[in-house]
C-alpha cells in the first residue's frame, strides 16, 4: 500500500507536467511546462544543449566566464542599473553553465512575469559586452581561483579530473585556472555567446502560475529575434583505462584521497537502476555503505568515506573520496581498493539490497516535492530520450530487482577496479 500510494502520488506529479513543442523559423522547439497555481510565481528557463563547459576545448573556463556576463545586465543600463530595476520589481534573471548546458533563468511574481521576459529578451539582445565587465568579471574570477589554492578537496578533485579525462576538455576545471582565465579576451565571450545562445540547441522549460498560450507567444518572439546558428553533436569522452596516481605535497595535516575508474554504461541504458542500487550500497549511502562501513565504522580511518557514478551524454565513470589522517594514507587507500574488490567478486547481501529499496522507494516523494525538483526530472528524461514518466518505471524496476540479477550485474563492472588516485597530502 505504501508503495501504491508513492506511485500514485509520483504519477500525479509527473503526469501534471507536459512536454510540447512550437514551431519557431522551421526550428521545432520543445517546451516543458508544468502549472502550478499554489504560488502566484512564475519561472522560465532557455536551456542551451551542447554548451557548457565541455566545449571548452581552448580556453578552460570560457564557459562559465560567459554566464557571468551574461548575469551582469544590458549594455544600455549597464550592470547596477539593470540589477536595480529588476530588484524593484522583485525579477530574478541569471545565467550559469553547467558541463553540457547553458542556461538562462527568469522568475518572477505572476503580475511581473511578463515584464521579466521583457528583461530577459532585452538581455538576450544586448548583453553587457564591454571591457569595463571583462575586467571585473577577470578579477573576482582569478581572486576565487587563487583562494582556492588552499582548499584541498578542490586541488585533488581537479588533479582527478586530470587524470581520469587527460586531454579532453572534462580534464580542465570548470572554473578554469588563472591563466586561462587571464587569457579570456572580450572576442571569445562574444564568440562563445554567438556559437551557443541559438535556438537551434533551445529546449525550454516553464513552470509555475501561468497562461501557457499568452506565455508561448511571447516565448516565440524571444526566439524568433536569436540567431538560428547549428546544433553540434556532444562528443563522449571515455576514462583512462590505465590506472595511475598522482601525489601533490601541500602544507596539509590530512591527506586528501580523491580515487576514479571508468564505468562502462550509457546515458539511456536499460541497467542504469541497477547502477543506482550498486553504488547505493558502495558508497552512496553514507551510514550503512561498505565505504563508510569499513572506513569510519570498522577502522576509524576517516570521518566519511563516499563512491557515486556520474552517467551523462558526454561521459560515463566512478569517483569517491575520503579525507584521513596523515599516517593513515596508506591503509586508508589499501582499504578502499579492498573493499571494492570485495564488492566485484562477491556482490551484495539480500538485507543490503532490501533496505536499499526501502530507503530509495521511501524518500521518493522527497524528490519531487517541488514544482523545480519535478520540471528538472522531467527535462532529464527528455534529455536523456527517456520517454516521460521513466523515473516511475524505473522504482517500479528497483522494487522488482532481484538478488542475482543485482549480483550478476556488479561482477560485470571490473572495469571500477582500475582506479586512479589523486592525493594532497604532507
Amino acid at each position: 500500500m505504501k508503495y501504491l500510494l508513492i506511485l500514485l502520488m509520483t504519477g500525479q506529479m509527473i503526469m501534471a507536467t507536459t512536454i510540447q513543442y512550437m514551431q519557431v523559423d522551421g526550428l521545432k522547439i520543445p517546451l516543458i511546462f508544468e502549472e502550478d497555481k499554489r504560488l502566484p510565481l512564475a519561472t522560465m528557463q532557455f536551456v542551451f544543449k551542447n554548451s557548457g563547459t565541455i566545449t571548452d576545448t581552448t580556453k578552460a573556463g570560457l564557459a562559465r566566464f560567459s554566464a557571468r556576463v551574461m548575469s551582469e545586465g544590458t549594455k544600455k543600463l549597464g550592470s547596477l542599473a539593470f540589477a536595480e530595476v529588476l530588484e524593484s520589481k522583485a525579477i530574478h534573471i541569471s545565467a550559469s553553465a553547467g558541463k553540457e548546458t547553458f542556461v538562462m533563468e527568469v522568475g518572477a511574481l505572476k503580475d511581473e512575469f511578463n515584464q521579466g521576459l521583457k528583461y530577459f529578451a532585452s538581455l538576450l539582445e544586448d548583453p553587457n559586452l564591454s571591457d569595463e565587465v571583462m575586467s571585473k568579471i577577470k578579477t573576482t574570477t582569478i581572486g576565487s581561483l587563487s583562494a582556492k589554492v588552499n582548499d584541498f578537496d578542490y586541488v585533488a578533485s581537479n588533479e582527478l579530473k586530470a587524470l581520469l579525462f587527460k586531454n579532453t576538455p572534462l580534464a580542465n576545471p570548470s572554473s578554469g585556472t588563472i591563466k586561462s582565465v587571464q587569457s579570456i579576451k572580450l572576442n571569445d565571450v562574444k564568440a562563445f555567446l554567438k556559437e551557443h545562445l541559438v535556438s537551434s540547441r533551445l529546449i525550454v522549460v516553464v513552470g509555475g502560475d501561468v497562461d501557457i498560450q499568452s506565455v508561448k507567444v511571447k516565448i516565440k518572439n524571444i526566439i524568433k529575434a536569436m540567431p538560428k546558428g547549428e546544433m553540434k553533436a556532444l562528443k563522449h569522452y571515455e576514462v583512462s583505462k590505465k590506472a595511475t596516481q598522482n601525489i601533490l605535497k601541500r602544507d596539509t595535516k590530512q591527506a586528501y584521497v580523491y580515487f576514479g575508474s571508468p564505468y562502462n554504461m550509457n546515458v539511456d541504458s536499460k541497467d542504469y537502476y541497477k547502477a543506482r542500487v550498486a553504488t547505493f550500497i558502495l558508497g552512496t549511502g553514507g551510514f550503512g555503505s561498505r565505504l563508510m562501513e569499513e572506513i569510519r565504522v570498522k577502522k576509524g580511518l576517516a570521518y566519511s568515506a563516499y563512491a557515486r557514478v556520474s552517467v551523462s551524454k558526454s561521459s560515463s565513470y566512478m569517483t569517491g573520496y575520503l579525507q584521513t589522517k596523515l599516517e593513515s594514507l596508506e591503509e586508508a587507500q589499501k582499504t578502499v581498493k579492498e573493499v571494492v574488490a570485495k564488492f566485484v567478486k562477491d556482490g551484495v547481501t539480500k538485507e543490503e539490497l532490501e533496505q536499499t529499496k526501502k530507503f530509495l522507494l521511501g524518500s521518493e516523494p522527497l524528490r519531487v516535492e517541488t514544482m523545480g525538483q519535478r520540471l528538472n526530472r522531467t527535462f532529464m528524461e527528455f534529455y536523456k530520450g527517456q520517454e516521460l514518466g521513466h523515473s516511475a518505471l524505473e522504482l517500479k524496476k528497483i522494487k522488482d530487482l532481484k538478488l542475482k540479477d543485482l549480483n550478476e550485474f556488479i561482477k560485470s563492472h571490473k572495469e571500477i577496479l582500475e582506479m586512479s588516485f589523486a592525493i594532497v597530502t604532507k
